[in-house]
């Protein structure tokens, strides 16, 4: 961890190492930024209270709506910046440590739906999944070429959805108004014929400033991180392993793609498997 609190100190000063979550895939298959709702930048948003917690600041909805089933494997991707797909840079620098949470909303119609008035339920995260060293999400996340991958609850009810996909860093959390979110959100569509429509938070007031996994010092000794807002509905979060956390990707970074698809794709459309 002191090694991590060296190149922290080095790169917070010279590289912001901002990043967009930009890409959703299903099921292995690509769906570029079709149905991302992007933000006008890729800064951060560092108050809890505002709406841009929701969905990011100037981020316009999407002419597009993904396709989704319950039970599917969906997968976001981060990069530093706008269209890039390359794993050669990582998904998101700078000692940025933080968790990674995936929110979902049911909502009337995805493509105008506001997301600070939505009702937002977690379906992922994950915090720290190694104390032994100390191992963040974000590590995961650019071990990945940027990719996190989730599963849509199988039970949930039919219909529009936003998805929002967030990571937190906390490399400057130690202060008040120091810990910076990064999010965005997806349209999706959800086929199926369940009836579930999980407990809800909102987005402002899910967060405060003060949760212990908002406001901290990640640069000593961690043996257990807080994630901030609910549990995960219908899943459990990784527990924080005493042993060192593999760095082998999970996903084909092989078969990462350069370009960016921006149509939705035709009905069974060929994706790609993990690694």
């Amino acid at each position: 961890m002191f090694v991590k609190l060296a190149v922290a100190a080095s790169l917070v000063a010279s590289v912001a190492a901002h990043a967009i979550f930009q890409e959703l895939w299903v099921n292995g298959v690509d769906q570029g930024t079709s149905c991302a709702r992007l933000p006008a930048s890729n800064s951060p948003v560092t108050s809890v209270t505002t709406p841009d917690i929701a969905c990011n600041a100037n981020a316009a909805s999407s002419k597009g709506v993904c396709q989704v089933l319950p039970g599917d494997e969906v997968t976001v991707e981060m990069h530093q910046q706008p269209g890039d797909r390359s794993c050669a840079n990582e998904a998101i620098g700078g000692a940025h440590y933080g968790p990674i949470n995936i929110y979902m909303a049911k909502v009337d119609d995805a493509t105008t739906a506001v997301g600070s008035s939505a009702k937002w339920f977690k379906v992922s995260e994950m915090g720290l999944p190694s104390s032994n060293p100390d191992y963040w999400a974000t590590e995961v996340l650019n071990d990945n070429c940027g990719h996190f991958t989730f599963k849509v609850p199988s039970d949930i009810a039919p219909g529009n959805y936003l998805i929002r996909a967030e990571v937190i860093a906390l490399h400057v959390a130690s202060q008040p108004g120091g810990a910076q979110f990064y999010m965005s959100c997806f349209q999706v569509n959800v086929g199926g014929s369940g009836s579930a429509n999980p407990p809800t938070v909102s987005f402002p007031g899910a967060y405060s400033a003060s949760d212990p996994g908002i406001l901290i010092n990640i640069y000593e000794q961690l043996n257990s991180y807080q994630i901030p807002g609910p549990s995960p509905y219908a899943t459990t979060s990784p527990t924080v392993a005493a042993t060192p956390y593999p760095t082998t990707a999970t996903w084909n970074t092989a078969l990462q793609p350069s370009t960016v698809p921006t149509a939705v794709p035709t009905a069974g459309a060929k994706g790609i498997g993990k690694a």
